[in-house]
């Protein structure tokens, strides 16, 4: 079965909004555990946008899952990143003028095979963020992670039946080039209710990294109800 991790960054992007003490992005993180999702995961980003350092530390203590720690490639997230001990860190591109991430990783980032390997040495496995095509994944491979997330935000993005089968196609046959070099596979961005099921009965996938969508449904629904409705959708 699909393992779902929630992102829950858009909580602290609700608190940072106005400034506030709440909502708490552990006290979220407790509730998605006790709703059935089967990890959590935290960007931190350099500009401190949505999620604090305080954020990570009290998910560090808390979090009984699975804690994933998307950051990017640089010594201040690694020196964090080493302190904290998360499960698992997702290296991530990041521009301080985007909203959200924009696309892969490109795999032959400044400084990205010396931060897989400080990661790695230290007991931490690495997952690498990047575009389904071939060519990146292969890329990828070579840098010696033990997982890459697919970004589906073009799958997401697209209009017409073609195309959405077109992109269907590109995670498809990442995937399976992942996982036949021996990587786990993950996939996510724009992930929603209505276009998360063809992603997640690919084989090769194991885990889906949502966040956006569910809090935005739980606003109407509650947390507890918007994560069981997304886990019904990505069971066989």
């Amino acid at each position: 079965m699909t393992r779902l991790h929630v992102n829950i960054d858009h909580v602290a992007t609700l608190r940072q909004a106005r400034g506030t003490r709440y909502p708490d992005p552990a006290a979220a993180a407790a509730m998605v555990e006790l709703a059935g999702a089967q990890g959590v995961t935290a960007h931190l980003r350099e500009d401190r946008r949505h999620m604090s350092d305080r954020d990570l530390r009290l998910l560090r203590q808390t979090v009984r899952t699975v804690l994933n720690m998307e950051m990017a490639a640089t010594d201040e997230m690694i020196g964090i990143a080493l302190e904290l001990v998360p499960d698992i860190v997702t290296l991530v591109p990041e521009r301080r003028e985007e909203r959200t991430t924009e696309g892969g990783l490109s795999p032959d980032a400044r400084g990205l095979p010396e931060a897989i390997r400080r990661l790695q040495d230290a007991g931490i496995p690495v997952s690498l963020f990047i575009d389904p095509t071939l060519e990146v994944v292969q890329a990828a491979v070579a840098l010696g992670p033990r997982m890459v997330e697919l970004h589906t935000g073009d799958y997401c993005e697209v209009r017409g039946e073609q195309e959405v089968q077109r992109e269907l196609l590109r995670l498809q046959r990442s995937a399976a080039m992942a996982a036949g070099a021996g990587l786990r596979v993950a996939a996510g961005h724009g992930l929603d209710y209505p276009n998360v099921r063809p992603v997640a009965l690919i084989p090769e996938v194991e885990e889906l990294n949502i966040g956006h969508s569910m809090i935005c449904r739980a606003v109407f629904v509650g947390l507890d109800r918007a994560v069981r409705d997304m886990i019904d959708l990505i069971r066989p």
